[in-house]
């Protein structure tokens, strides 16, 4: 048994291979269930029992030697040069540059990560939605202007399927599948219907925030909001609230920051007033939460909702909106820094 077993040894030491196939021939001929290893094993019950303990060392030391072979004429197969690298044409010429992130996505996930560490959750619906979640969920007319053709992108063979142009239609989904305390934020791509100039696009970014739970007030929006304006601009950052509407919130609230050009002081960025406005809010209408199956009674909420262009127009001061969607490499390198 022990002279069959160094005989098997030398052979497997002697093993040579040149392609996947024939390395995978000599896995079978050895440590296959009918290979000539496993032959040995089944004859190791007949040995006599004064010497089956350095007859199964040697097995041992036979099958680890076995595999350590094979596995080493495979990675020698797998990593062999073929000689075929320098002819590949179709590769990019050297120095391939790196790139970097797009600016919007840059201040996106900067929104996320100061929203997320006051207990934000992220939260993400489809694009392509239905009239209910995008409108008739958060309290809108049927003749509210935002339903007509020159405000939002309808699907012409479903009047009822519309390209969401905000992503308020989050909040519904998520309002409509679980009950409060509810917090999360909804970042993604929006769509309205508007002439593409250097102020405006018919794509846009914008990022939603939503809390729900009992006893929740105007000034914890207020402080929440406050909060993220100073991580954002800066510590010096102030802000103010002036009344507004909307049909998803009462009351509700524009916000504008202190200029963080001018530091307040009032230049042409600011129009001369030391203030810029930044994004809407209020506290959930109760329309808006008995629609989506939440108790008004019991519950009280606010929401919010910003831009991500805008956000970055303040942040780096990009005058003309286009610039983010152009794919100007020229453009995009400027923000390698901000990474």
């Amino acid at each position: 048994m022990i002279a069959k077993i160094q005989e098997l040894l030398e052979e497997v030491e002697k093993l040579k291979a040149s392609n996947l196939e024939e390395v995978e021939a000599l896995r079978i001929k050895y440590l296959s269930k009918k290979g000539s290893l496993n032959a040995l094993m089944a004859d190791f019950r007949n040995v006599p029992a004064e010497m089956k303990k350095e007859v199964g060392m040697k097995l041992n030391d036979l099958k680890a030697k076995a595999q350590e072979k094979i596995a080493a004429l495979k990675e020698a197969v797998d990593t062999q040069d073929c000689g075929t690298d320098e002819l590949d044409l179709t590769r990019t010429a050297y120095p391939v540059s790196l790139g970097t992130r797009h600016p919007l996505t840059i201040v996106k996930n900067e929104i996320v990560d100061i929203f997320s560490r006051l207990g934000f959750t992220l939260a993400e619906g489809p694009e392509i939605e239905d009239d209910w979640h995008v409108y008739s969920s958060m309290n809108f007319a049927d003749d509210h202007p935002a339903r007509d053709m020159q405000d939002t992108f309808f699907v012409e063979a479903r009047p009822d399927i519309v390209l969401r142009s905000h992503t308020s239609s989050v909040q519904a989904r998520v309002m409509e599948s679980q009950q409060p305390p509810i917090r999360v934020i909804c970042p993604g791509r929006v769509y309205r219907n508007e002439a593409i100039s250097a102020r405006a696009h018919c794509f846009f970014h914008q990022v939603e925030g939503l809390y729900i739970d009992k006893k929740v007030s105007f000034t914890d929006l207020k402080q929440v909001l406050l909060l993220f304006a100073q991580e954002m601009f800066g510590k010096d950052t102030k802000i103010r609230l002036r009344p507004s509407y909307f049909p998803f919130t009462e009351p509700s609230a524009e916000m504008d920051i202190s200029c963080n050009i001018c530091g307040g002081e009032g230049c042409s960025f600011c129009k001369h007033t030391g203030w810029v406005e930044i994004l809407g809010c209020g506290m959930v209408d109760p329309a808006v939460l008995e629609a989506n199956g939440i108790d008004s009674c019991v519950y009280t909420g606010y929401a919010f909702g910003m831009g991500i262009e805008r956000i970055t127009n303040l942040k780096y001061q990009v005058k003309d909106l286009r610039m983010f969607s152009e794919n100007d490499t020229r453009f995009l390198e400027e923000f390698k820094s901000a990474n």
